[in-house]
């Protein structure tokens, strides 16, 4: 006679929070300013309890100052004790293996069980950048991935240096990405076009290859995040970067972010209004309660461990209000599994 087994339990797994900072320049303000302006938020972020804070790597672009993250993960590191930091990411066709090698073995000894190296595949933004960094177009992404890590575990050609535990590695990855990562046995970082056809994401778990380092796979998922006090002040805090993100389409160059207030004054031509809408759809803003709604719904589809929120907005303050906001969320956000 066949038993009839009780369903395993529903367990809610607790997803973690974190930020992105891209160093994004604000009109009337210099680049340097952005920099500080990171460090700060950085502060800030340890200190509403958010697991990580990511810098990013982007070169020649008006818009953000950014363009060494290495340097900039330095910066925040020293004026923070608890909060991970990293790097989302170290674009790997703009480096040698072996550099990236030594600048994150050298933060992880400074600042140890604190420090993560995402890496990715993009190049410049435009051909001149390109042409500036020596990038290739060849696609090494695979073997740079290998090369690097074996640098890191003492494993390579030669011994990188400093000598120490190596820091975890991310893939920041779309769909090709994807698939390097699961041969690697890498965590992956996912946004954008993943997160509307998660085909990839399925294909990711399905080969992924646990090794000895990362047992289990593990998935961020990065996206704008916005809370306010309500829906129509949110889309206000959204509009700078959907603004600029629209601009870039337009004229290929990215601009630095705008009060909100200036860029309703601005002349919207419709394709320029559909293109901000696009960019609206694709963040999660509202309410605190709506925006919790929207990223269970995103975790559940997804699988996701982690939300690495990439938000930005002209007025400093209410930036740090929403990161806040945010941050309360921890603990609340999660996604259901059964156990057993």
């Amino acid at each position: 006679m066949t038993r009839n087994m009780p369903d395993a339990p529903a367990v809610v797994l607790t997803v973690l929070l974190s930020l992105l900072d891209r160093s994004r320049t604000r009109s009337g303000m210099d680049d340097a300013s952005a920099l500080r302006h990171t460090v700060e938020r950085a502060i800030h972020a340890e200190k509403i309890g958010l697991h990580r804070f990511w810098v990013a790597e982007h070169h020649a672009v008006p818009g953000i100052a950014s363009g060494a993250p290495a340097v900039l993960a330095a910066a925040v590191a020293s004026r923070t004790s608890r909060i991970r930091v990293g790097s989302g990411g170290v674009m790997l066709p703009n480096h040698q293996p072996l550099i990236v090698a030594e600048q994150f073995l050298m933060l992880e000894s400074l600042f140890p069980r604190r420090i993560d190296l995402g890496v990715g595949r993009s190049l410049g933004f435009t051909e001149p950048v390109r042409a500036a960094l020596r990038s290739e177009h060849a696609d090494t992404f695979d073997a740079d991935i290998a090369e690097l890590r074996s640098y890191l575990d003492g494993s390579g050609s030669v011994t990188a240096r400093p000598a120490t535990p190596p820091p975890p590695m991310f893939v920041l990855a779309t769909g090709a990405g994807l698939e390097v990562a699961a041969r690697a046995g890498l965590p992956v970082v996912v946004g954008g076009p993943v997160l509307q056809n998660i085909d990839p994401l399925a294909l990711y778990r399905k080969h992924f290859r646990a090794t000895s380092s990362n047992p289990e796979l593990y998935v961020i998922v990065s996206l704008d995040v916005t809370i306010a006090a309500d829906s129509a002040d949110a889309r206000r805090l959204a509009l700078p970067e959907a603004w600029a993100t629209a601009r870039s389409r337009r004229e290929g160059e990215f601009p630095a972010l705008e009060p909100a207030a200036a860029i309703d004054e601005s002349r919207w031509t419709p394709r320029t209004r559909d293109r901000i809408e696009a960019s609206l759809a694709s963040s999660i803003l509202g309410t605190a309660e709506q925006v919790r709604a929207r990223l269970e719904e995103l975790v559940e589809r997804t699988g996701a461990n982690e939300i690495m929120a990439s938000t930005s907005t002209y007025d400093r303050a209410e930036l740090f209000d929403a990161d806040a906001a945010f941050a309360q969320l921890a603990g609340v956000v999660g996604r259901t599994a059964v156990a057993g």
